[in-house]
């Protein structure tokens, strides 16, 4: 038998991105060096709930902002090899340290700005998951085609039983927030599509939307359920995973959706699917739905306001009754591949 193989994928943040690598994870682990290895990932302490119960890593190492704090460790490790899935500078300080051969995942920084200032769309037609799964190309590993991972510890599983009536038994998640203001639709349109759609609704985000999910709660006319802020990021994963259908924007809930392969609806704005970094083999009914007739996308790389542009108005753009139908076709196809339907 070949001797154990030792490597340290590297990837900081965030929610979204660090699910987006697991993939990669499970197919190294599984196929590299014929299984007999160790896998290692280095990311920022306050991604643990993401990656803790992750069966396919050997160990996690954390930081709280450097790399320094973690460098005698790193040193002493003897990695083999280094997947760099983030390709910044801290990363770039992580493989300096360790001086072993390294495979880092390109961004395509260029790309992204020629496409968001000239809308010059050189972007690979490529899901940014393969895009990662191209740094294991030289040892041959494939990707196998299983979709994302999310791994919830048991003690923190919220069971929808466990809440109050309508919402304990079929309801429509709706992940609200967003890292960015040009990702997010106004509460005036979510209480729209809340009031458009045919279960109740669980609105999903964390503190910081807990005050536009409250405006939501009490403007709508149908039954809505304001969660954010009030739960951890895995008991909110929980109610994900119960969910009928889930709509979300372009952030972390939407991929930990696809993870469970459940219906997504994602709403894009200021982001564009092109960038690569779509709902990744999500539940049947799946859809994308970006604003009509809205010609400055991608308004930026990230979602952000950019101080020499006209504030980004296309999420008030987004069709109410396109959710809605998308909402109730994905209904009706997990109702028809239901066991026994």
């Amino acid at each position: 038998m070949n001797p154990k193989v030792r490597v340290l994928i590297i990837r900081f943040s965030s929610i979204g991105d660090i699910v987006l690598t697991t993939p990669v994870i499970r197919c190294v682990k599984q196929q590299l060096n014929e299984g007999n290895n160790e896998v290692h990932l280095i990311t920022k302490e306050q991604f643990k709930p993401i990656v803790k119960t992750n069966p396919y890593l050997d160990e996690v190492i954390y930081i709280e902002k450097k790399v320094s704090e973690v460098a005698e460790k790193l040193q002493n490790e003897g990695y083999d090899y280094i997947f760099d899935l983030h390709n910044n500078l801290r990363s770039a300080q992580v493989k300096r340290l360790i001086g072993t051969l390294a495979f880092t995942f390109k961004k395509h920084n260029i790309e992204k700005w020629l496409y968001v200032n000239f809308k010059i769309n050189l972007m690979p037609k490529k899901h940014i998951v393969d895009r990662y799964m191209d740094t294991t190309k030289a040892f041959g590993i494939e990707n196998d085609n299983k979709g994302l991972d999310y791994f919830i510890p048991k003690d923190e599983f919220l069971d929808k039983s466990s809440l109050s009536e309508p919402f304990s038994k079929q309801y429509v998640a709706i992940a609200i927030g967003g890292q960015h203001v040009g990702k997010v639709m106004p509460a005036t349109k979510i209480i729209e599509i809340c009031n458009a759609l045919p279960l109740p609704v669980i609105l999903l985000g964390g503190p910081e939307d807990y005050e536009t999910g409250k405006l939501i709660e009490q403007g709508s006319d149908h039954e809505v359920k304001n969660t954010c802020g009030e739960l951890s990021l895995n008991e909110s994963a929980s109610l994900v995973n119960q969910a009928e259908v889930v709509i979300s924007h372009d952030t972390g809930l939407m991929h930990i959706a696809a993870a469970f392969k459940k219906p997504v609806i994602s709403i894009w704005g200021a982001t564009v699917p092109e960038f690569g970094m779509y709902p990744y083999m999500p539940g049947k009914g799946s859809k994308i739905i970006e604003p009509k007739d809205y010609r400055d996308r991608p308004y930026s790389k990230l979602g952000d306001r950019k101080w020499y542009k006209p504030p980004f108005k296309g999420m008030e753009k987004i069709d109410v009754n396109e959710v809605k139908q998308a909402v109730e076709e994905a209904l009706d196809l997990t109702k028809t591949t239901e066991p026994g339907a």
